[in-house]
């Protein structure tokens, strides 16, 4: 039985790129090989690699002077790059969750990470707004949304200084201005591949300005001049993602992907809104369309509901020890149809316990 997946990553992935890439690890595009043997460096996959980033480009409207880049290390590693790369001195961090405060420990490693605003006194549960952005920082760092706590940020500051977002949870789910941003980050494996590979969108022009040695492995440049094979690159991740955002594009790209991210959201907040046994752990106003997060208001239940949802097929459900409780995952490939499986029977658990 196909389950329904809402598990927080790696995530759901499309059918079809599932199928195509279980086609290329045998035989890659009819040469006798599979694309787990093939150099990164031949033809074939040189075209794979030309046409991700053209995707990636395309479904963003990436300006043209930005370079795109398939990376490794996750997100975790850009924790790290972004300040050796970019701080002179003081960076400006908002603090929204896990993922915001390990980059701002990594920061403070190369100066001063000066955290402008921050949402840990409630335990991360609605996004730092109405901050003041230091206009004496070398760069601002969001994380646009909160996979463990279920927040997302629904627009971005106008920064006086460059902007760099964390988008591993959301990137491609909604139409952004990359124009706005002078680096963008994202572990494929939420949203838009598998584990491995991490994409990097940047700015050229504001690089080279720390006067910083770095490692070679660690310098954007590095990786912009040798067009992300200076080391042989984790193919078949960037191949299961181009063949993502081949999807993405046939059904409407990130324009149309949007209307249904909403329509799944809509739907699953307005059960745990309206069902008596359940509630929301953000504020409202900061709920994520894609990691959804909620709690039985009887902790007792819960393993009786756990129980329900896997005889139903569904998986994933189980919340992070941070935040306890439930956590619904409902990324770009998640079909509507499973956000109704599992609105349902939510519905009939609370019908069970009346």
């Amino acid at each position: 039985m196909k389950k329904h997946n809402f598990g927080a990553g790696p995530g759901i992935l499309p059918e079809s790129a599932l199928e195509k890439s279980a086609a290329a690890v045998l035989d890659f595009n009819g040469i006798g090989m599979s694309l787990l043997e093939i150099s990164h460096r031949s033809k074939d996959f040189d075209a794979v690699m030309v046409k991700a980033k053209s995707l990636v480009k395309e479904l963003l409207g990436v300006p043209d002077n930005y370079s795109i880049l398939f990376l490794q290390g996750g997100a975790s590693t850009q924790f790290a790059m972004v300040p050796m790369n970019l701080m002179k001195s003081k960076a400006a961090y908002v603090e929204s969750g896990v993922w915001a405060n390990k980059a701002i420990k990594e920061a403070n490693l190369f100066g001063e990470a000066k955290v402008i605003a921050t949402s840990k006194d409630k335990n991360f549960n609605y996004v730092p707004k109405g901050y003041t952005i230091p206009n004496d920082c070398d760069y601002l760092h969001v994380t646009s949304n909160n996979t463990i706590y279920g927040t997302q940020m629904k627009s971005f500051p106008e920064s006086p200084i460059p902007m760099i977002c964390d988008m591993s949870s959301d990137i491609f789910s909604r139409p952004i201005d990359v124009s706005k941003f002078d680096l963008i980050y994202a572990g494929a494996q939420k949203n838009m591949g598998p584990a491995g590979v991490t994409l990097v969108i940047i700015k050229n022009d504001i690089l080279g300005k720390t006067g910083r040695p770095m490692p070679t492995m660690l310098k954007y440049e590095t990786h912009i001049e040798g067009d992300s094979l200076y080391n042989t690159p984790p193919v078949f991740p960037i191949y299961v993602c181009m063949e993502t955002l081949v999807w993405l594009k046939s059904i409407g790209g990130v324009a149309a992907i949007e209307k249904t991210n909403q329509a799944k959201a809509d739907m699953f907040y307005a059960e745990v809104d309206s069902n008596p046994l359940f509630v929301g752990t953000c504020e409202k106003e900061d709920r994520s369309n894609m990691n959804a997060c909620f709690l039985l208001k009887n902790p007792e239940m819960e393993e009786e509901f756990l129980k329900m949802a896997k005889d139903a097929g569904i998986i994933g459900l189980k919340g992070h020890r941070s935040v306890g409780g439930f956590r619904a995952s409902m990324y770009n490939a998640l079909p509507i149809e499973s956000v109704k499986v599992l609105t349902q029977m939510m519905n009939d658990f609370a019908l069970k316990k009346a």
